[in-house]
């Protein structure tokens, strides 16, 4: 066993050995400065089946922060000690909407655990393609619950918009199911979280959002998507083949992540949900590395 986990771990290494020259890309030569951390839902393929090779894989990448999904499948009595052990910091958490409606206490003491500054969710459930006031309005209550709770842990609550609440609250206006969560929650409670592909994808324009509520964004996924990519869509769901390396899609990083830096967006993350994330991720780091 002990063979097979080296033999696991070398060929690992030799394809990852190209990122380890881009480690120091997480301070950045460029303008951008971040700072930037992983997803870790990125790997979440390698996590499935050996979740200390996914950690291991994003140090060799250079990472130092990292942002938690909810189906991890380690404890955080255990994942704590084994982020510290490769030099990574979970500063950011997701957890399940009906989870924390079922035990919210539980959720706060993982995130306590882990030591985290956020914690928020990215679904709000509801029926697919019909997200309306409605939806708006028991998210708001359930999110005041939520963020109320996390803050007496001193934490920050958020929610990880994902493209269905941009649909317009009338078709042809320019009001969207956003503006009414945005209007209906309270600031202090409950922070966004920006996934730039999920912005894009049903037309939402980032830099007039980051404008709008300028804020309330005070964490951004950083993710491209593929030019041609079908856009308008307000499902939250796409093909994993639209999500592509920054720089090669269709969004103006420049204007975005200067508008980011201006409105206060505290902490970026590369999530990158392709079936070619380890060749698509060296890409990404070397495009905001060069970044002007």
């Amino acid at each position: 066993m002990f063979k097979v986990r080296c033999s696991m771990f070398s060929a690992l290494m030799k394809r990852l050995l190209p990122c380890l020259l881009l480690a120091a890309s997480c301070a950045f030569a460029g303008d951008f400065s971040g700072p930037l951390g992983l997803q870790l839902y990125s790997l979440r393929e390698t996590i499935k089946s050996d979740p200390v090779a996914a950690l291991d894989q994003a140090r060799a990448f250079g990472f130092k922060t990292a942002e938690l999904y909810s189906s991890l499948p380690v404890e955080p009595e255990k994942l704590k000690p084994l982020l510290a052990e490769r030099g990574l910091t979970a500063v950011s958490g997701h957890f399940d909407y009906n989870g924390m409606k079922k035990d919210l206490g539980a959720a706060v003491a993982a995130a306590q655990t882990l030591g985290l500054k956020y914690a928020g969710c990215a679904w709000i459930p509801h029926e697919v393609g019909n997200f309306g006031s409605a939806d708006v309005q028991r998210a708001a209550a359930d999110f005041h619950t939520f963020g109320a709770a996390f803050q007496k842990a001193g934490i920050q609550f958020f929610y990880h918009v994902h493209g269905y609440e941009f649909r317009p609250v009338v078709e042809g206006m320019t009001a969207t199911f956003f503006d009414e969560l945005a209007g209906a929650t309270n600031p202090e409670l409950v922070a966004f979280e920006m996934d730039v592909f999920w912005v894009v994808l049903p037309g939402a324009d980032p830099v007039q959002l980051l404008e709008k509520y300028p804020t309330r964004w005070q964490l951004m996924h950083l993710k491209d998507i593929r030019k041609g990519a079908r856009t308008g869509v307000f499902t939250g769901k796409a093909p994993l083949t639209d999500d592509v390396a920054l720089g090669t899609g269709m969004v103006d990083w420049p204007t975005l992540l200067r508008t980011a830096a201006r409105v206060g967006v505290k902490y970026y993350f590369i999530e990158d949900e392709s079936p070619t994330v380890l060749d698509q991720i060296p890409v990404s780091l070397k495009y905001l590395e060069s970044l002007r």
